[in-house]
């Protein structure tokens, strides 16, 4: 996917970056060497069958990411609260929630289902530290239920915002357009065009599900204390319940 990986993942190993996500790929590919020069290796995967995948490639840890999440996704389009269990069940290592986690009460969902962390990207996007355009900003936090749609499924499943981009791609993909058609239309550099050059119209605006929910741009600082704030509220209500 990127033509430069090489040259990146040398100078990660050459700065001793001490943890690397991978994705998007096998996870033999750079987990061996990574973890020579003492990194620590998680790999994202969307199914239960690429999480055993990563322990016979001997990652440390794996990322569950349901495709709720914004960005690129695994065909088989499961959510977050279906696939954990399904992760959880088939490998022992530790495992990273992700997809439409936004608050503490979607943290302490993903831990009730087995995972020791979560992966936050979407709102963490959408604070003031972000560098993401404001135009991009302004406009996730505008959206709706459903203004987030997964497409782009004939050249790499991508969840973005419903614009003029979007409506191009489907319509090529209604028509049964061949995935080289599909990716002249895309091109390079369109997510950078539409996230952060803040081309709203022709851009590729990657963003969660969960951006629905969020409302304001705050201080990064000040969402991971609402999400630990709204997690121990969120086990205090569960303590006090009876069934």
């Amino acid at each position: 996917m990127y033509p430069q990986i090489e040259e990146i993942m040398k100078i990660v190993m050459e700065e001793k970056v001490p943890i690397v996500f991978t994705s998007a790929g096998n996870p033999k590919a750079w987990t061996g060497k990574l973890k020579a020069e003492g990194i620590i290796v998680a790999h994202v995967v969307s199914s239960s069958k690429f999480a055993l995948k990563c322990a016979e490639a001997g990652v440390d840890a794996v990322v569950a990411e349901g495709f709720e999440a914004g960005g690129h996704n695994g065909r088989e389009e499961t959510t977050t609260l279906t696939l954990l269990p399904h992760v959880r069940k088939a490998i022992d290592l530790p495992l990273i929630a992700a997809g439409g986690i936004a608050t503490g009460q979607g943290m302490a969902a993903v831990f009730a289902l087995g995972a020791e962390g979560a992966q936050v990207g979407t709102r963490f996007a959408l604070t003031e530290e972000s560098s993401a355009s404001d135009a991009f900003k302004q406009k996730c936090i505008s959206l709706q239920e459903g203004d987030t749609v997964l497409s782009l499924k004939k050249v790499s499943p991508t969840r973005l915002i419903k614009n003029d981009f979007y409506t191009q791609v489907q319509e090529l993909e209604d028509k049964g357009a061949p995935v080289e058609e599909l990716r002249t239309l895309l091109g390079r550099g369109r997510a950078k065009k539409g996230i952060f050059e803040g081309d709203l119209n022709e851009g590729e605006l990657e963003i969660g599900q969960i951006a629905s929910l969020i409302t304001e741009i705050a201080p990064a600082a000040e969402v991971v204390h609402s999400i630990i704030d709204e997690y121990n509220e969120t086990l205090r209500t569960l303590s006090e319940q009876h069934f």
